[in-house]
């Protein structure tokens, strides 16, 4: 069934109603995947988050428009290279009054010593009653722009995903289920509830390593290119010996380069629910932005379908500012942030019910192109319904659910618009979303292949690349492609796109059966893991052990290695028993680096990591009820 954006309760009730499972009561563990972090980052959706950078100007382009710039910082090795100014601190985290959902902060250098960062979250947590994050305690790796960016977006991601488990947790009480809760991490483990309040950033790429795993199993594949096609995004990873590659350096998701650790999966903005649009050089273009397909939102809102009927029969369609098939809906009655005279008239009109663009435009006696609700659609406020993917399949009637009247209309008023009938639309489009599917598992093989390059910016690639897509009666030159990996393909969307992929690109297809299902089954067999890792490093006469949490001076080797083999074991206990884990086990690394040519020593690398099982599976291992764990049918969620 298709995501309830707008109503996460609503979708999630009806998915129990679906179930249709006698042994309800007898779950002991939901396991939660989901996509909601990553299309917020694909999308830049989120709530506003202040920012605070001690140290250093923003080094690249930043995913949050407010930010302050304070002195502090440190070196390398973790000494300040300016004091922190407590009052300019202040100041700072005052300019943020009234503004902003959640603070994020960035030190310079915070990784070899995070007191800095330390200071600035009590003055915050003193003067703000807002959540804040600071990036020592998302990532342990040098960078400080790829460090700031995923502690701005996981202060973003904070309202998004609790808002997700708060929603499960109220059908659940609903159903009368206690069971506890775990969400799926990026690389495909598992965490408690609590710890993705905490760090919702992890779950950037949960939905797509859930599914990568679920793949494997169902399709029985070792080596493979595993294509998750959603509403939002279409994910692509590589599966080695039935492993998925990790990223260890972090996702780059949306764009933006992370540090989070997460299965080395591709993502691109275009799935069922991606935006079409004709623009003004009458080039048809899909998506990254998601919006409701007009078939759903018809479906609930029966009266679109008139005002759609109006427009494509109105006098001025081809003068239309925009997409003429834009329609609007309040999904937030209650709106938390400042508009301005236009948002509010819009507002009021659309808290009766949802409407077209035109019909909004002629209540509020304006010019469609005056009517500025981006800000809203970007916070979540106002949700954007046109023709989608989903609208194509139903209206050609290879999809027979939903509104079928409302996607015709769609596709007839972007065929007015782009001066195409409706079957050469129709075509058209079939044609270009297969051709970007097509183009993403081209470009994902390239980023696999350790090249980094993009062909749809490659005037020479794009020659070869439209030979394959485009092939002419009249050409001189025939090209093919042929992957050597064969391809599964799992989502709801892949029967309707992939087949015609798969014949373009000359892919061994499989399409599982369940594939619509992969999500879950990957979801309900994760570990529980943990890692801590500490840096050893001399400096003159003693040896500096630099933790996630300090920075402590000690005098000789051997007592700084106890110390941080001590104190990581510790660390990475308490986090794995907060992530949901009752019993586990620690493995242990250690690496020595030296500079080989003169035999000296550069730094000790420890990493402590915590394997483990989720409560209610160890729980019936040590009873011995390995059979009751094995039934996925009463057991997993």
């Amino acid at each position: 069934m298709l995501t309830t954006h707008h109503n996460l309760t609503e979708g999630i009730t009806e998915c129990f109603q679906r179930l249709k499972c006698d042994a309800i009561k007898a779950v002991q563990m939901v396991a939660l995947s989901t996509t909601l972090a990553t299309n917020a980052v694909v999308e830049g959706r989120g709530g506003e988050v202040g920012l605070l950078l001690i140290g250093h100007q923003p080094i690249g382009e930043l995913p949050v428009k407010i930010y302050e710039v304070i002195g502090g910082g440190h070196d390398v090795g973790g000494h300040p290279q300016a004091e922190l100014d407590l009052t300019e601190v202040r100041n700072a985290i005052r300019s943020f009054y009234g503004k902003v959902e959640a603070v994020a902060i960035s030190g310079y250098f915070s990784i070899r010593n995070p007191e800095h960062e330390q200071r600035a979250r009590e003055l915050v947590k003193e003067m703000l009653d807002v959540p804040v994050i600071c990036g020592h305690e998302l990532s342990r790796s040098l960078g400080f722009h790829e460090r700031t960016v995923t502690a701005a977006l996981n202060a973003k991601l904070l309202p998004t995903i609790a808002s997700l488990i708060e929603s499960v947790k109220e059908v659940l009480n609903k159903e009368g289920l206690s069971a506890p809760l775990m969400i799926v991490k990026g690389d495909g483990t598992l965490m408690s509830e609590s710890l993705a309040r905490e760090k919702p950033i992890d779950t950037l790429l949960s939905g797509p390593a859930a599914s990568i795993f679920g793949a494997t199993f169902l399709a029985k594949a070792k080596d493979a290119f595993v294509l998750d096609m959603g509403g939002t995004t279409t994910d692509i990873a590589v599966l080695q010996n039935g492993v998925p590659k990790v990223n260890n350096e972090g996702a780059v998701v949306g764009g933006w380069a992370t540090r989070v650790r997460a299965a080395k999966i591709n993502t691109y903005g275009i799935g069922g629910d991606s935006y079409l649009q004709v623009n003004k050089d009458n080039e048809l273009l899909i998506g990254p932005q998601r919006v409701w397909p007009l078939a759903l939102a018809a479906s609930k809102y029966p009266h679109l379908v008139e005002e759609l009927d109006c427009q494509l029969n109105s006098t001025n369609l081809d003068s239309f500012f925009g997409q003429p098939s834009d329609c609007y809906i309040l999904v937030q009655q209650v709106v938390p942030v400042e508009l301005t005279e236009t948002e509010e008239k819009a507002v009021k009109i659309l808290q009766q019910r949802p409407h077209t663009l035109r019909f909004l435009a002629n209540e509020m006696q304006v010019d469609p192109f005056r009517i500025g609700l981006r800000r809203l659609v970007n916070i979540g406020i106002i949700e954007k319904a046109s023709v989608t993917p989903t609208d194509i399949v139903i209206a050609n009637g290879r999809y027979n659910q939903l509104n079928r009247e409302a996607s015709i209309l769609g596709v007839k008023i972007l065929a007015h618009k782009m001066k195409k009938n409706y079957q050469e639309f129709l075509e058209l489009a079939m044609d270009a979303i297969t051709n970007k599917i097509s183009m993403a598992i081209l470009n994902s093989v390239i980023g696999i292949e350790g090249n980094h390059f993009n062909i749809n910016e490659d005037a020479g690639a794009i020659y070869f690349i439209n030979k394959v897509l485009h092939p002419k009666d009249e050409d001189l030159l025939d090209c093919n492609f042929r992957l050597k990996l064969p391809l599964v393909a799992i989502g709801a969307p892949v029967q309707a796109y992939l087949p015609q992929v798969a014949h373009k690109l000359n892919l061994e297809l499989t399409i599982p059966a369940y594939a619509e299902i992969a999500n879950a089954i990957g979801a309900a067999s994760g570990n529980v893991v943990e890692v801590v890792e500490v840096l050893i490093k001399p400096e003159y006469d003693h040896f500096i052990v630099h933790t996630p949490w300090e920075r402590i001076k000690l005098t000789s080797y051997d007592e700084a290695v106890e110390f941080a083999l001590t104190e990581a074991s510790k660390k990475a206990a308490l986090q794995i028993e907060k992530a949901g884990a009752a019993s586990y086990g620690l493995v242990t690394n250690q690496e020595d680096i030296f500079f080989e040519e003169r035999d000296i020593f550069i730094e000790t690398r420890i990493s402590v990591t915590a394997i483990g099982k989720p409560k209610w599976l160890e729980e019936n291992l040590r009873k011995g009820d390995w059979h009751e764990c094995k039934k996925s049918g009463s057991n997993y969620l």
